[in-house]
């Protein structure tokens, strides 16, 4: 039964050691995901607001001649 113990806490403190010897690198994306996040909302504060978010519909192109079979 030690033995099982012994793996179990073994194996926490592995998982423990393996999630904190990345935390460094999970703030840092992090970080970076919160300065484009805010990047992001400056741009579209400070576009202009007359100018329309999505484009108007393409113009319909005319069709041929149907009598030109």
């Amino acid at each position: 039964m030690m033995f099982l113990i012994f793996v179990a806490v073994a194996a926490t403190a592995y998982f423990a050691w393996r999630i904190v010897d990345q935390l460094p690198d999970i703030v840092y994306r992090l970080s970076e995901i919160q300065r484009d996040l805010a990047e992001i909302r400056r741009r579209s504060e400070d576009a202009p607001l007359a100018a329309p978010a999505v484009p108007d519909a393409p113009a319909v192109p005319e069709s041929e001649d149907e009598d030109s079979t």
